[in-house]
């Protein structure tokens, strides 16, 4: 059976546009970014000819200078690779052009199409998008360039701030041409004719680049994050609505072609250039609503563009996330999910100048960014290593050395005072650099790591992160003096054998892949991630277990995990954070409330009128859940709770307050004789104890407002069996049971179509009149290439 690399995929695209690469400075924004980590594209960009790999939405004007040397000018083509609309990337692309102002050529490649730029809602281009982008963009940096009228050698940077207070939020000021030793070569003339020189020079081409998206092996990817596929919301607010990022309930109700949501259109037309890249043509299969909607627009497009080419065959199958919620809600046995549970993520980029988000409106979500930041540091410390290139300070130093021996004007200065900051914090460098990554192409003898360990369990895995961290050693010829035992992985050994590959430079680099994997297993088997992660799981087997009993007795474990919560809450709350090892919070114990709303609606559908608990049972979990919020004001940045957490954190300050001012004092008799002044001020403090009850309730009834809108979402969680027309049979409805060998939705629906058996609701989209859908597996292209999408984007997808 034929198989596809996605990974050799993305490389082989960003290879195509070589020609463009080389001698460019390259601007990645955030989405570009977290895909080409994942590919480990960054090598590949440098070896076409890259002169430097900068972040879009971080421009500084030191980007003007870092690629100066004494065998180089300044680069004159920039190459900008976005995953947003041209209109998100406007604003930055401007001011990128406006700091480098000796570029004669602008190269934009964007993952989203024309055809989608024109049918997205906020996208004010049209059909023929790039070439109307193409004159705009001219349009705008000829403005910027002559509203500006500052002469090169007036030019002052402000390197501490990495030049961005030159800008203002909206990207109108200009940041003027470099005036350095090395820029002057080029202004042989008057500066004023270089400028309009440079405004008729530029040269601005858009080109469409689908390639950007996270594999985790070379058959299983994910979107970017801060991409705007991912960003586009799948669902607008409607009763059937369960969040804007995942699909609405499949009722069996279409969308018109007007009222597709935008995350649809831009998934279909990401799958059809995708398919299209890797020379596939796709047999479209689907199950839910928005999947359907997604199939159709793929089969359309299939029908106008694809007419008489012979391409290979490959089945695809994209699903509804909302048909089964339960399994990416679980805390199963495996190693890759701990790793990705335990460890911090990258912060999400925000624009510099007016704090607000790179992209705004309400066709927008906010997604975690799924690049980890794996904690070298905390295993490498100083004393363990001595590796040359992680000496950022001594680098930065030597840099400065080398531009100060040429010329010793104010920008040299500047620099030298952000040295003078950096030597300031050298504790927070050293984590920014020694702070790793998972890249999927990184691979031990032709077997890239993350795919090895991808299905494994948890103990599985690390013993196999062993094996490989001991032939690392033998190969390299260095040995660990540390207890080993067979079958057994314990974090000392590990760790021994992490700081021994890393002593030396050459074979830190040799074996970085390994190295990081390593250090994210053992992260992620520390005491307290493991624990919770253990606490987890225990809790959702007892919620299972409860759920094949009765409502109260899945109400009253619900309770439990409520108030056990709200009493590790308090105590950390009060500086006790001991006690919280291994224990789940309140925000833990809200996400396991979701899982038990959902199984008590599988089980349970007819206990009450609205939701599956009787109104006493959910009267209890209300008090509970109010009494929690009210005790723990640190959870009151869930989304439900907007707007609340200064007054939650204040009514727990004043009742602490109260406490500490309620301590019994010793009475003295000429206490009784100042009472007698006082008569007749009792009406005062009866006014103020009013207020302050006044202001109690009037907190909790907004708090209890909050709090059933919370279980109104609760409510639809427990109807997706009811409400979703292919699970009401029960086929597909995914096990209550949380042991080893809990097989989700895909599986279930993988194994009846193997098994030759009807699927309720599965659609073939034909886009040949007279096809027929043929039983079993054959339309999935077993005997040539297999492949299947989960949706919503959130989920991983899988091409076989």
């Amino acid at each position: 059976m034929a198989t596809v690399d996605v990974i050799k995929s993305c490389i082989g695209s960003i290879r195509q546009i070589s020609e463009h690469i080389q001698d460019a400075i390259v601007y990645l924004d955030a989405g570009s970014t977290e895909s080409f980590q994942f590919i480990g594209a960054y090598p590949v960009l440098l070896e076409l000819g890259a002169r430097a790999i900068c972040s879009l939405e971080n421009m500084c004007a030191l980007d003007v200078v870092v690629d100066w040397n004494s065998n180089s000018n300044p680069a004159r083509k920039l190459v900008v690779i976005t995953s947003s609309l041209l209109s998100d990337a406007h604003r930055y692309i401007l001011r990128c052009l406006s700091t480098h102002q000796v570029v004669r050529h602008c190269i934009i490649f964007t993952s989203i199409s024309e055809t989608a730029h024109s049918a997205f809602p906020d996208s004010p281009l049209g059909p023929d998008a790039y070439h109307e982008y193409e004159s705009l963009l001219v349009q705008d940096y000829e403005e910027l360039v002559k509203k500006s009228g500052i002469k090169p050698g007036q030019a002052k940077h402000n390197f501490e701030d990495g030049g961005r207070s030159e800008f203002s939020s909206s990207g109108e000021n200009v940041l003027n041409l470099e005036a350095s030793s090395s820029g002057r070569d080029f202004y042989e003339h008057n500066p004023l004719d270089y400028i309009e020189d440079a405004v008729l020079k530029l040269v601005v081409s858009v080109h469409h680049f689908p390639m950007i998206l996270c594999p985790i092996s070379p058959r299983v990817f994910v979107l970017p994050a801060e991409g705007l596929v991912a960003e586009a919301y799948l669902s607008a607010e409607h009763e059937d609505s369960i969040s804007p990022g995942l699909p609405p309930l499949s009722t069996g109700m279409l969308s018109d072609a007007d009222d597709v949501p935008p995350g649809a259109t831009l998934t279909a037309h990401f799958l059809y250039h995708l398919a299209a890249k890797m020379d596939l043509k796709m047999e479209i299969f689907s199950l839910g609503d928005i999947s359907k909607t997604v199939g159709k627009i793929l089969t359309d497009m299939s029908s106008l563009y694809d007419v008489g080419r012979r391409k290979q065959s490959a089945g695809l199958l994209l699903i509804d996330r909302t048909l089964d919620l339960l399994t990416p809600c679980c805390h199963g046995d495996s190693l890759v999910d701990r790793m990705f549970s335990s460890l911090p993520r990258r912060n999400r980029t925000f624009s510099h100048g007016s704090g607000s988000q790179l992209k705004l409106g309400s066709s927008y979500l906010q997604r975690a960014p799924l690049d980890v930041q794996i904690p070298l540091a905390k295993i490498l410390n100083e004393e363990d290593w001595q590796i040359d290139n992680f000496r950022l300070l001594e680098t930065v130093e030597a840099f400065l050395c080398g531009w100060n021996s040429g010329d010793s004007d104010s920008q040299v200065e500047g620099l030298i005072n952000l040295s003078q900051k950096i030597h300031d914090k050298p504790s927070q460098s050293d984590v920014e650099i020694l702070t790793g990554s998972f890249i999927s192409s990184e691979n031990f003898r032709g077997m890239p790591l993350l795919e090895a360990i991808l299905d494994r369990k948890t103990k599985d895995g690390a013993l196999l992160i062993k094996k490989w961290l001991q032939e690392s050693l033998r190969r390299e010829n260095l040995t660990v003096n540390v207890k080993s035992r067979p079958g057994l992985v314990t974090k000392p050994e590990l760790q021994a054998m992490i700081k021994a590959l890393s002593r030396s430079q050459s074979s830190l680099l040799r074996n970085k892949g390994i190295i990081q994997l390593a250090s994210a297993t053992l992260f992620s088997l520390d005491e307290s991630n493991y624990a919770k992660w253990d606490a987890f799981s225990s809790a959702e087997k007892i919620l299972g277990v409860s759920s094949g009993e009765t409502s109260q007795s899945l109400a009253i474990q619900i309770g439990d995990l409520i108030n056990k919560s709200a009493l590790l809450g308090s105590h950390v709350n009060e500086g006790k954070r001991e006690i919280s090892k291994g224990l789940l919070s309140l925000q833990d114990a809200l996400l396991l409330m979701i899982i038990g709303y959902i199984l008590a609606g599988e089980n349970f559908p007819t206990s009450g009128s609205d939701g599956p608990f009787s109104w006493q049972e959910e009267h209890l979990l209300k008090e509970a859940v109010v009494d929690a919020l009210l005790e723990n004001p640190s959870v009151a940045n869930l989304k439900f709770l907007d707007g609340l957490r200064e007054e939650l954190e204040t009514n727990v300050s004043k009742y602490k307050s109260e406490e500490t001012a309620e301590e019994p004092s010793k009475l003295d008799i000429d206490d009784f004789d100042d009472q007698w002044g006082k008569w007749g001020d009792e009406d005062v403090d009866d006014d103020n104890k009013n207020e302050k009850v006044y202001g109690d309730v009037q907190l909790k009834l907004e708090l209890r407002d909050r709090v059933d809108k919370f279980f109104k979402f609760l409510h639809k969680l427990s109807g997706l069996k009811r409400k979703n027309i292919p699970l009401r049979d029960g086929s597909l409805t995914t096990e209550a049971n949380f042991d080893e060998d809990r097989k989700g939705l895909l599986y279930k629906l993988l194994t009846r179509v193997l098994g030759k058996y009807d699927v309720p609701g599965l659609e073939y989209h034909s886009s040949t009149v007279g096809r027929l859908f043929k039983s079993g597996f054959g339309r999935f292209g077993l005997g040539q290439v297999c492949g299947y999408a989960g949706h919503c984007l959130s989920s991983p997808v899988q091409i076989c």
